[in-house]
């Protein structure tokens, strides 16, 4: 069928009806500040937050030798129910950041899942919350070689609301720093040193009144924001950079491409963007496990489309929090639960 707004809606390979209600958003402020007696897990233990402690010479502090990932719990009053959203797909590029690092993950997918699971339960969320696990060289020492350095994994959590203005969408600019390419720090796997690329593009944008930062990659062409993939839409076809753009392979990128492709019914495209596009597109979004499905309003002093959010988007974000939160069944593999 045809909706109001002209895209089309299919659901061919999905039987529930699409959920349109507007999703309750956690109204906690993210992230918040760690609860030092909150339950941790390091190197095959849990412990408390207080009683965990990173020496001075940390090679990883000096360096940035060591990768993590970021997860999204998201709580469900209705069914008193904490979903763990995509938590297999997290520790399956874990593992492969690990793989390209050459550092040694001694937990199977499952197992982190499972010791995850338990973390959370321990620490009793009842609320949004975000679980970061990282494997890092804590060896202590002066030198760059790493092949002989002791290496520590961890999960630590924190109760986490908004990472950006969802609701409202934000404002862009292109960023003069450019994206690091593959062939000097492998863009696949989430490389901890790797984000000050990611540090220097937000914080040029905030200091000049924008909210995020767009990268391009080396050759000219758009690869993703600060921290988050890139979507726009130009007609009846959304359109995302390619990996080949230097690009993180996101999971929340992965789902929305399903989402796009499954319930908008709509063309979806991987190719490449030039900056220009940015500004004549119908719609742009960012996404990720932090911005989640975000709007963007503006680039570069340009409104985006209309300067509000576009009806494509806004179905995309409605289709997506029900999903996270449990509520639109059709999307149950999304998740793990944790009660």
């Amino acid at each position: 069928m045809k909706p109001e707004n002209g895209l089309a809606m299919s659901t061919a390979r999905r039987d529930a009806p699409v959920t349109c209600a507007p999703t309750k958003m956690s109204t906690e402020s993210s992230p918040s500040a760690h609860d030092p007696e909150s339950w941790v897990y390091f190197d095959g233990e849990f412990k408390q937050y207080q009683d965990v402690h990173i020496g001075l010479m940390t090679h990883a502090l000096h360096y940035g030798t060591g990768c993590f990932e970021g997860i999204r719990g998201y709580w469900n009053d209705e069914n008193v129910q904490l979903y763990l959203l995509q938590a297999v797909a997290h520790y399956e590029r874990l593992h492969q950041s690990a793989r390209i690092l050459m550092l040694d993950l001694p937990h199977s997918v499952e197992e982190l899942v499972d010791t995850t699971v338990e973390l959370m339960r321990r620490n009793d969320y009842r609320s949004d919350c975000y679980i970061r696990p990282i494997l890092f060289k804590s060896g202590e020492g002066i030198g760059l070689p790493y092949a002989r350095v002791e290496a520590s994994f961890g999960i630590y959590t924190t109760r986490f609301g908004k990472y950006v203005d969802t609701e409202n969408g934000i404002r862009c600019t292109v960023a003069s720093w450019r994206r690091i390419p593959d062939a000097t720090v492998p863009v696949r796997a989430k490389v901890t040193g790797a984000y000050v690329n990611s540090h220097l593009a937000k914080s040029e944008a905030q200091r000049a009144g924008f909210d995020e930062a767009i990268l391009m990659d080396i050759g000219g062409h758009v690869s993703e924001g600060a921290s988050e993939n890139l979507f726009m839409r130009r007609g009846d076809s959304f359109v995302t950079p390619p990996v080949s753009s230097d690009i993180l392979e996101g999971v929340t990128r992965r789902l929305v491409m399903e989402l796009v492709d499954e319930a908008l019914g709509l063309r979806m495209e991987q190719r490449e963007i030039d900056r220009s596009e940015l500004y004549v597109c119908d719609e742009l979004l960012l996404c990720g496990t932090g911005a989640e499905v975000c709007p963007v309003l503006e680039v570069d002093g340009r409104p985006v489309g209309s300067g509000k959010i576009g009806e494509g988007t806004a179905q995309l974000q409605r289709l997506f929090f029900s999903a996270a939160r449990g509520e639109d069944k059709r999307y149950a593999d999304w998740l793990r639960p944790v009660y």
